[in-house]
This record gives C-alpha cells, sequence and structure tokens, in this order.
C-alpha cells in the first residue's frame, strides 16, 4: 500500500512521486481509452476515464468494498445507475475507486459491502451495463472524500508509455457578448475581456493549459481535480469554471481568461500533456 503520496500527485512533483495506484486493467495505453478525465460527455464534465474493450477488472490497490451496484436488481430501484452495475472500494489514503459498466454476471458471489481486496485482485469483467451507447468498456473514476471532489485518475497512476501530440487547431477569443474571433485570421479586436478556446482533438483533454500576455501569466488551468464551490461544479483556474464555461460549444475547450488593453500584444499558449509534453502558440494581436 502506497501512503501519504496524494498531496504529492497533485502537485505533480514527479512522476515517481505522483504513482499511488495501479491501473485496474492489465494493459492501459492513450489506444485503449475512449474517454478522458475533464471531457464533454453527455452535456456534462467527465471525471471518468473510460475504455474501449470489455476486459478484466482489477483493484488498484488494498481497499474495502462499500459499495456493490447491480443494475440487474432492486436495490437502487428508485433511480438508473448511470455507471450501471458497479463497485466502490475505499482506500485508507481518503480517497474511494470507482468501476462501473461491469458484467454483474462476472461478480464474485461472495463480494459485497465489506470485501477486503488486495491491490490486483479480481473485481469483475467490464460488460455493458452503464449509459456508453453500447459500449463493454471499464468506466474508472478517483474520488476524494475529504475534499468531495473527483481526482484525474492519470495524476495517480504510473505514466501511460506515450501520450499523443498534444494540437489546437483554430483558436478562438470569445467576448462578453459570446461572440467568437478566430485569432488564427483575425488579429485586430477592441480591447476588453475574452476566453480563449481551442477546438477540442477528438478524445484527447490536456492536462496542463498556461496562457500570458506579453511575457506575464494571465491564467494556469489544471485538469487534475473536478469539485464543488458556491454551488457551481467544474475545474479551477483563476476561477471555477462551469460546464458553459469550460465547452460552450461541443466543439470548444477552455483555454483561459485575459484582459487586453489598446496596443500590440503578444497572446502565448502553452498546452502540457501529463507527461509534461508541451505545445506553445504565438498570436501577435493588434488591441485597438
Amino acid at each position: 500500500m502506497k501512503k501519504n503520496i496524494f498531496a504529492a500527485a497533485l502537485a505533480f512533483i514527479s512522476v515517481s512521486s505522483a504513482i499511488a495506484f495501479d491501473w485496474p486493467l492489465s494493459e492501459t495505453t492513450s489506444e485503449t481509452i475512449s474517454s478522458e478525465f475533464g471531457q464533454l460527455r453527455g452535456g456534462c464534465i467527465s471525471p471518468s476515464v473510460i475504455y474501449k474493450e470489455d476486459a478484466e477488472v482489477h483493484s488498484a490497490d488494498d481497499g474495502i468494498v462499500i459499495a456493490v451496484i447491480d443494475d440487474q436488481s432492486d436495490a437502487f430501484g428508485w433511480f438508473e445507475s448511470s455507471l450501471g452495475s458497479a463497485v466502490i472500494v475505499s482506500h485508507s489514503d481518503g480517497l474511494s475507486t470507482v468501476y462501473g459498466n461491469l458484467n454483474s454476471i462476472s461478480m464474485h458471489e461472495s463480494l459485497d459491502g465489506k470485501t477486503q481486496l488486495k491491490e490486483h485482485d479480481k473485481i469483475a469483467t467490464s460488460g455493458n451495463s452503464a449509459w456508453q451507447e453500447e459500449s463493454n468498456g471499464l468506466e474508472f473514476q478517483v474520488y476524494d472524500k475529504k475534499n468531495l471532489s473527483y481526482v484525474n485518475p492519470k495524476i495517480l497512476m504510473p505514466r501511460i508509455a506515450k501520450e499523443p501530440h498534444l494540437e489546437a487547431g483554430p483558436v478562438f477569443l470569445m467576448d462578453k457578448n459570446g461572440n467568437f474571433r478566430n485569432i488564427n485570421t483575425d488579429k485586430r479586436l477592441p480591447a476588453g475581456t475574452y476566453f480563449i478556446y481551442k477546438t477540442q482533438q477528438g478524445k484527447h483533454v490536456p492536462y496542463k493549459t498556461i496562457v500570458t500576455v506579453n511575457g506575464e501569466t494571465s491564467e494556469t488551468i489544471t485538469y487534475d481535480i473536478i469539485k464543488e464551490s458556491y454551488g457551481k461544479v467544474g475545474l479551477t483556474g483563476n476561477n471555477i469554471y462551469s460546464i458553459k464555461e469550460l465547452y460552450p460549444q461541443k466543439d470548444k475547450q477552455l483555454l483561459g481568461k485575459i484582459q487586453l488593453t489598446k496596443g500590440q500584444s503578444t497572446l502565448s499558449i502553452t498546452l502540457i500533456n501529463i507527461q509534461e509534453n508541451s505545445t506553445l502558440l504565438n498570436f501577435k494581436l493588434d488591441i485597438y
């Protein structure tokens, strides 16, 4: 059992100190994942990593089962679980792991709300019980019980061998009236406050985005935690951003918020993946 490393993982100090759990599937690569943490999914900010194919599911670490949800039973008959058949495991470091979209028939008969598990113990095989459009892939989540927030599993797991290169595509500034300007082609803008958006890159979500204006950092947004603050659920930068701010349109993803004043401005955007590989974009803007 690996202890006292959650804070280090969130601080993203180093690869070795950031490993708290092992992946619940024996093979995890960027190709085996169909949906990333923080991605727009079903009109929500997804707290899950979702796999493409069915596979045997194992406990990510030592822990105790605190809930077994069988989508085929009446135990939760007053609502339909979006996770389908699922198992929730509590760990001694204050985190819980959630294993959804399981094949309930494959669950061990003795699995109940007090079963002790060791790391790599089999839980079940993934199935087709959740709201995943006929997908058999595991839906995996990490929940921080103390801070009441979802944690990006990638900051707590062994690093995937190769993360995809991050691309921005067209970059847009949105003004206070909700109007978008493509700054790849339109570089003359009025002074004011703008949200910056990039075109989404399929399933791939940057771990971190950094926005600077004339060399001064304006904002950093990190895709490490989804939390609630004053009734708003979202990701944090200088503020906590809601789903409508993060994804105002299904093909646009928030990079940051800036204030532009009259004169020549250089806007720089850095996209960083979980392996700290970065893509830098620079825009020379004429602000009037």
